[in-house]
């Protein structure tokens, strides 16, 4: 198995802890108001939206983060 390059590893350590930050009261809060987005209740819009964003990120890091190695 391949193991993370300290950089990798940086910088999923780094997505954890957005994620973290992301997922915790005061910034979540600001998503907590009476108003739509395409229909949807503004709430679970935008944590459907950050969460997605966040696996974006994970994906694109794990499959090489614009870094391609020469084997």
């Amino acid at each position: 198995m391949h193991r993370p390059s300290g950089l990798l590893k940086q910088r999923l350590i780094a997505l954890f802890a957005l994620a973290l930050l992301l997922f915790n009261f005061p910034l979540l809060a600001l998503w907590d108001r009476e108003a739509l987005v395409l229909g949807l209740p503004l709430f679970p819009a935008a944590l459907f939206g950050l969460w997605a964003l966040l696996v974006i990120a994970l994906a694109w890091l794990m499959e090489g983060g614009g870094e391609r190695s020469e084997r």
